[in-house]
């Protein structure tokens, strides 16, 4: 009879073994399962390669005459690029102690003095501001204009009027070679 309960003890030990085996062993695979069938799901939440691809823009800044102004996109946004004349550099920087609402120095705005490169949209309501053509109204700072509720931008794409609570914003940019930049 002993050896009875003892077999009886050393199966049931087995058999308890056998079923956390069995259950490790399913939650391992129901796990394992479940992360395979949510990977594209969460996959797909991934920026697409067009995307990507708008992260960065790369202007080639020869075809830039001083004085003249170009439009390009980057993320969706337009962005201003802007060769200086030397009276624009000057004034800009005689002005960084004029009083502002968001006062930024012209060298903290630029990274070569003739070169301004900003995002194109008006701090106050996300309008697009005038000034980019020789023909758009420049405003009484001789910059940028947006004529939707009034502000003025100097030089350096500071506001100096109207309702816009900061400076035309300044995207992440580099300057690859003397001649082109890359934004973002």
């Amino acid at each position: 009879m002993a050896e009875t309960a003892s077999t009886t003890h050393d199966g049931s030990e087995d058999e308890e073994s056998r079923r956390d085996f069995l259950l490790i062993s399913t939650v391992a695979v129901g796990t394992i399962g479940t992360a395979l069938a949510a990977w594209p799901f969460i996959d797909q939440m991934n920026p697409s390669r067009d995307v990507l691809a708008l992260a960065s823009t790369e202007i080639d800044l020869s075809p830039i005459e001083e004085g003249q102004s170009i439009t390009v996109v980057w993320r969706g946004k337009p962005v201003f690029v802007r060769k200086r004349t030397a009276k624009e550099i000057e004034t800009a920087k005689n002005d960084d102690s004029a009083v502002m609402k968001h006062h930024e120095t012209d060298a903290d705005r630029v990274q070569k003095p003739e070169w301004l490169v900003q995002i194109g949209i008006c701090t106050h309501l996300g309008c697009i501001p005038l000034g980019q053509k020789a023909s758009d109204p420049k405003g009484e700072f001789g910059g940028w204009f947006c004529p939707c509720h009034g502000s003025h931008y100097d030089t350096s794409g500071r506001i100096r009027k109207g309702p816009a609570p900061k400076n035309l914003p300044i995207p992440p940019y580099a300057f690859t070679s003397d001649t082109a930049i890359r934004i973002g």
